[in-house]
């Protein structure tokens, strides 16, 4: 089912229309390369050109009947060209058309998908600045460790898309191979000067080798990109579900005038966009599965391969385009509430400082296993007893004998967290705070 709010220009890709028009491409630019080697007549080769067309209605009523879809499809342009039609497909196998057509259709999807990656790159870096000193509370298996940014976040996102771009520009690229080579990949019957000249027209590159289909490894690689893109997308929004949690409330999805979150309780406000990006994840690697699976074929071909590849094309490209999408909406107008990061920051009562007083300790001579065990000596009973740390400390004979009130001052500060925040922004974005927003 496709996404109710997809994009028509990634829909229309797969249309139908859009997919015969690719074999009919193929077809023409196959028959000017064997005109211009004089297999067929230039007279016939404009009559072609002239009048080749196909009726979709017409190749679904043919396809009843002969059962096979490119066959169906000739027999409709037949109709429209007449007897010059014999030349049409003249040495190629149905593979031929199908293999190289798909490769284009590909291609215009990760177009469209690398495109829908920079948009979302321009947000995450807008947000990665926005926030770039907005302190947050760190977290590692849910619990608080230790201070970082809200913009560190975004540039970790932000640079995570730049992978996700780097390899559907490589996904982009590996599946840009067509194959005009014939049934068995021999090209028994069309030169290979036919293929050559058909994939440069059509952008493509010959398959240095194939059998009767392109090989499937290529198409694999494609798909995972894809899954890995959405898995990145899916890691991202479950930051945003964690973060709406209401004991957490650090930030949330934009809720709109009018808009409801619970048929029964009407004070809800629930991250169901987020929510939706997780299970369409899912089904995009999926798709990543089916393209592996797809990869083994008996001897020079079978078409098993074929079935999975009318659904998880379409489905896969469609899915991803609609979450690329839906997130950079999403990161466009999410909702941060660094007030509530300062709340939950200074929750533990200044736990997130032990590391900072244990290696301090080390500094002035404590072993680290007795500054350890002082630290976290005064961490338990601050968790226990939900005690001011710094004060346990303060009061702790083996701490305040190495530790001023002054030293205490020094460590108990967020910014020791953070002394080289603007090396990793330089790291990730370049140049400065002026330039890069």
């Amino acid at each position: 089912m496709i996404p109710r709010y997809s994009r028509p220009e990634m829909v229309a890709i797969w249309s139908p229309e859009n997919r015969y028009k690719k074999w009919l491409d193929v077809e023409l630019l196959a028959c000017e390369a064997l005109a211009a080697e004089g297999k067929i007549p230039q007279d016939s080769l404009e009559n072609i050109r002239k009048n080749a067309a196909f009726d979709v209605g017409r190749i679904e009523e043919i396809e009843e009947t002969v059962k096979h879809d490119v066959i169906a499809f000739l027999t409709s342009v037949a109709e429209k060209v007449g007897n010059d039609a014999r030349f049409i497909h003249m040495g190629l196998t149905s593979s031929d058309v199908l293999d190289t057509s798909l490769a284009v259709l590909l291609k215009e999807a990760a177009d469209m998908l690398i495109a829908g990656v920079d948009r979302l790159l321009e947000v995450l870096k807008r947000r990665a600045f926005e926030y770039k000193h907005t302190v947050m509370i760190g977290r590692s298996h849910g619990i608080h460790a230790e201070p970082v940014t809200f913009g560190l976040k975004m540039a970790l996102w932000f640079q995570e898309m730049e992978r996700n771009r780097d390899r559907l520009v490589r996904a982009r690229e590996i599946v840009s191979y067509g194959k005009i080579s014939g049934a068995v990949g021999t090209f028994a019957y069309v030169d290979p000067s036919v293929e050559a000249y058909v994939c440069e027209k059509l952008g493509l590159r010959p398959a240095p080798v194939s059998t009767q289909v392109v090989q499937r490894d290529r198409h694999a690689e494609y798909f995972s990109a894809l899954a890995i893109c959405a898995s990145s997308i899916e890691k991202f929004a479950l930051e945003i579900r964690h973060l709406q949690r209401t004991e957490v409330r650090e930030a949330e999805e934009f809720f709109s005038p009018g808009q409801k979150g619970s048929s029964a309780m009407p004070h809800k406000r629930n991250p169901v966009l987020s929510e939706n990006l997780t299970g369409l994840a899912r089904l995009v690697r999926s798709h990543a599965v089916a393209a592996l699976e797809n990869m083994p074929l008996w001897h020079e071909r079978d078409i098993s391969h074929s079935s999975v590849e009318r659904v998880i094309a379409p489905d896969a490209t469609i899915l991803l385009d609609f979450m690329l999408h839906r997130f950079t909406d999403i990161m466009d107008r999410l909702l941060v509430y660094p007030e509530r990061m300062a709340r939950n920051l200074a929750m533990t009562r200044g736990l997130v400082f032990s590391q900072m007083v244990l290696l301090k300790l080390v500094e002035r001579g404590m072993s680290r296993e007795s500054a350890y065990e002082a630290v976290q000596r005064q961490a338990m009973q601050s968790w226990r007893e939900e005690q001011d740390f710094r004060d346990l400390l303060r009061n702790d004979a083996d701490v305040s004998a190495l530790l001023s009130e002054e030293d205490l001052d020094a460590v108990f500060r967020y910014e020791n967290f953070l002394p080289h925040l603007d090396d990793v922004f330089q790291r990730v974005f370049g140049g400065d705070d002026a330039t890069a927003t």
